[in-house]
């Protein structure tokens, strides 16, 4: 699944060529990648819910033409995100194009006479000031992540709802989840004193999107290789200093993943331009059982957490 450094690489690769850029027309091909979008009214005679879970026919296209009506002629903002939620501002409209990836959405920016990429699901045609004609794809093989058009609502407290944005508004799809470790406004002192008041495994605690959000188990298992931290110590017996020490190597990991470009296992995660992130070849212990931990030789092993995989290295980080 694209965690906080692939979602923030397609974020980056966006912004040039979409902010300003006014949507000419959209075509859904699939209504199944639309399971967040709500069309306007609320719920649908087939019982749509919050975040769209009925795909009968008739509410497929019901969302499908709501969607392509109220996307279509909208002039696009600056891209924001907030751990994996990204977002477009849509004009003053109060609006905002919602996107979540799940475990294998992508978007693209391809050339009107590009041919479909394998999986597309939704294609928006769009016109740039600067850089002309393009098209974003939301291509996705299995079929978790969607797009949405979503209301935008007012942070809590005041400050600017994401990465990449002035905006003091977050889509109310995301406003449940946490700020995540790279946003400007994150408060390191409250995450380290919610860290400490959990009873659960450290690693658990991570992968809880109301405490920080971005942060799954690539990322987690990485920064606590770093942190030298069992991934099953409770959180609570962590003290502030080795509590504020994981959010520096889960900053740590995050940049360097950054600079790589992300993680890719396979074809199901690449950037806006198609490409793969290489920072799979930088993991220390997320998917190396069995291989030597890269600072003391013991063989990497793995556990089970609250039905997730924990990948560590039982000299490193020994639970203590």
């Amino acid at each position: 699944m694209p965690e906080l450094p692939e979602v923030e690489v397609v974020r980056a690769g966006l912004a040039p060529a979409i902010t300003g850029a006014r949507v000419v027309a959209v075509e859904v091909v699939d209504p199944r990648a639309l399971k967040r979008h709500l069309p306007l009214g609320g719920v649908d005679a087939a019982g749509v819910g919050r975040h769209g879970v009925s795909l009968d026919a008739e509410s497929g296209a019901l969302r499908a033409a709501d969607f392509e009506r109220r996307l279509t002629g909208a002039v696009l903002g600056a891209p924001a995100r907030r751990g994996k939620f990204l977002w477009v501002p849509l004009g003053g409209a109060g609006e905002a194009l919602l996107a979540h990836l799940g475990m294998s959405g992508q978007l693209l920016l391809r050339a009107h006479e590009a041919p479909d990429d394998r999986f597309m699901r939704i294609h928006l045609w769009i016109s740039h000031p600067t850089h002309g004609e393009l098209r974003l794809d939301f291509a996705d093989q299995r079929l978790f992540g969607s797009l949405a058009i979503d209301t935008l609502v007012p942070t809590p407290d005041g400050k600017p709802g994401g990465t990449g944005t002035d905006l003091a508004a977050i889509p109310g799809q995301a406003l449940h989840i946490a700020r995540d470790p790279l946003d400007p406004a994150f408060d390191d002192a409250a995450f380290v004193q919610g860290l400490r008041a959990r009873r659960s495994a450290v690693k658990v605690a991570l992968l809880d999107q109301t405490l920080v959000s971005g942060i799954g188990n690539i990322y987690a298992d990485e920064a606590l290789w770093r942190a030298r931290l069992h991934p099953g110590t409770p959180a609570s017996l962590l003290s502030v200093r080795k509590a504020r020490e994981l959010l520096g190597r889960t900053r740590e990991v995050f940049a360097q993943a950054l600079a790589e470009g992300g993680t890719s296992f396979d074809a199901q995660y690449v950037n806006v331009n198609g490409q793969a992130g290489y920072f799979a070849h930088s993991l220390n212990a997320y998917g190396r059982i069995g291989v030597p931990c890269p600072r003391c030789d013991t063989p990497i092993r793995k556990i089970t957490l609250a039905g997730r995989s924990s990948h560590f290295c039982p000299r490193c980080q020994r639970k203590r």
